[in-house]
């Protein structure tokens, strides 16, 4: 394998500490790391229906029905019934529910919440900027994964 230019290593290492987090996250609540994806979805977006759920984390609705049965059981979670349509269920985070959870996020907070005392408040918006734009880039790259089986 060819060597990484010195930029691509250091976002590679960025990834790496971001998926690891996720997984310390996931083993301290007793979750799967899709889960906590789950739930921070929740979390930033609100209530979403079962099929949005399964879509933007590229899960089958077999699998996505065990993760909210898993986040349900742990107490994060309830469905919600349509009050007209009954077939249409919406996941929403139970108000104070997510307790260990916040928990376990306080310490990122506060490192990031330092990280960010490094930074003008004229830097913040090419930040924030390029999360928006890495972050769809890595789903174009995901869906393109999940529709062309190499």
């Amino acid at each position: 394998m060819a060597h990484t230019h010195p930029e691509e290593a250091l976002f590679r290492e960025f990834l790496i500490a971001v998926l690891l987090y996720n997984e310390a996250l996931a083993d301290r609540l007793g979750l799967q790391p899709v889960d906590v994806a789950a739930t921070m979805l929740l979390e930033t977006r609100g209530p979403l229906a079962v099929g949005t759920i399964s879509e933007e984390l590229g899960l089958p609705s077999a699998s996505t029905t065990r993760l909210i049965d898993r986040l349900e059981k742990a107490g994060y979670v309830r469905r919600v019934r349509g009050e007209r349509d009954r077939r249409t269920v919406t996941v929403q985070l139970v108000e104070g529910g997510t307790g260990d959870y916040d928990a376990a996020c306080a310490a990122s907070r506060r490192h990031l919440e330092a990280l960010a005392l490094h930074y003008r408040p004229e830097q913040v918006p090419v930040l924030l900027d390029m999360f928006v734009r890495v972050a769809e880039a890595y789903r174009s790259a995901a869906r393109e994964l999940r529709e062309d089986p190499a």
